[in-house]
């Protein structure tokens, strides 16, 4: 042990030196130049409402000044837009961060925590940081598998089941019922997690009508996707309003960034630019499932900002294959478990971006064979 080390807790030093993922701008480090486009962390390349933009330069030279650490004027239009009270929303520094407040209030050591094997990696951080016990489910047909989780809830006694709806890494999506029935058939001790960060690209029937009353639901929403402020790390939580006043025994009440809370009102005031988005994201889709077609590879279905492209082989060959469209200065990702390794996975994008990864792909796949 290191004389450093001596200061941590024996819980810390047995976690592995992990972070859930490698950032584009450490591979740029490494190669010494940046990405020609930039479409695998699931950001919105078309960017944020205009209206958002002005708002962040007006607010630029005001930036002097902390962020309103109860963010009430923006909890208070979350809350007029979806139809719940004030006292039903919290706002956190994007998912990652609520669902980080939220396991810290939830989970002690050895508690059981229900998820998908190879769903969204960040949650399993956190939940590894609080010494949770994670017991995870293989996907089925590339969705997540709500009857088997919801059994393995029930048989575990889980304090925790997370769902991503849509979902990543795969953008696989159940319908609206889907989900009710899994609200429906929680076990009494399990506090349901669902993240709908994807919720703003998903058709219609997709998220079901919110519900404050009851005390073991979380839903988490972001302005990082369709909205396109994944920057800013503005997210929010809605839940019953019991639950919600926990998180201010936990969070950072002056974590959120002045600029950011200001962009997302603005960009939550335009929903004729989110509409706009949504729908050159799912033009983006479509030309990504075509390239992939192209190719001879078959896209998967999404409801997110992203698509999955199934490459037809085994890990090592999606593996080479991401390595070489890398090399080629587009940064694509990939999921990292079987048989989700399978595909490589894209994120929308504007055409020209878009046309660049047509070419690399198309090079990738004749050095790869």
């Amino acid at each position: 042990m290191s004389s450093a080390s001596r200061f941590l807790t024996p819980h810390a030093q047995s976690l592995p030196p992990t972070v859930p993922f490698v950032g584009p701008e450490n591979l740029e480090r490494a190669q010494g130049h940046r990405f020609k486009a930039r479409l695998g962390a699931n950001e919105s390349g078309f960017g944020p409402s205009p209206a958002a933009i002005a708002a962040m330069q007006q607010a630029a030279s005001e930036n002097w000044m902390y962020a309103d650490p109860e963010s009430y004027v923006l909890r208070e239009a979350i809350a007029a837009f979806h139809g719940v009270g004030i006292d039903n929303v919290v706002i956190g520094e994007g998912i990652d961060g609520l669902l980080g407040v939220t396991t810290a209030l939830t989970v002690s050591p050895g508690d059981v925590v229900v998820t998908s094997d190879g769903a969204y990696p960040t949650f399993n951080f956190h939940v590894a940081a609080h010494a949770g016990r994670l017991v995870k489910v293989p996907y089925r047909d590339d969705k997540e598998d709500l009857g088997r989780l919801i059994d393995t809830a029930r048989r575990e006694k889980a304090k925790i089941l997370y769902v991503a709806n849509p979902d990543n890494p795969m953008g696989s999506w159940w319908g609206a019922d889907a989900i009710s029935e899994v609200i429906a058939a929680l076990p009494a001790e399990t506090l349901f997690l669902l993240d709908e960060a994807y919720g703003d690209t998903a058709p219609a029937g997709t998220l079901p009508p919110l519900d404050v009353e009851n005390p073991q639901v979380l839903r988490y929403r972001t302005f990082s996707k369709a909205y396109g402020l994944a920057g800013a790390r503005i997210g929010y939580c809605i839940g019953n309003a019991a639950l919600i006043s926990a998180f201010e025994k936990m969070r950072n009440h002056y974590g959120i960034n002045r600029i950011g809370q200001i962009a997302a009102l603005a960009a939550l005031n335009d929903q004729a630019y989110l509409a706009e988005a949504v729908g050159r994201i799912a033009a983006a889709r479509d030309r990504i499932s075509a390239i992939a077609s192209e190719n001879g590879l078959v896209a998967l279905s999404s409801a997110t900002n992203f698509v999955a492209i199934d490459c037809g082989r085994d890990v090592e060959f999606a593996r080479s294959l991401l390595k070489e469209v890398l090399a080629r200065d587009v940064f694509i990702r990939m999921p990292g478990v079987a048989p989700l390794n399978r595909c490589i996975r894209v994120s929308t994008g504007v055409d020209e971006h878009l046309d660049l990864f047509a070419e690399a792909l198309a090079g990738a796949l004749k050095t790869v064979g």
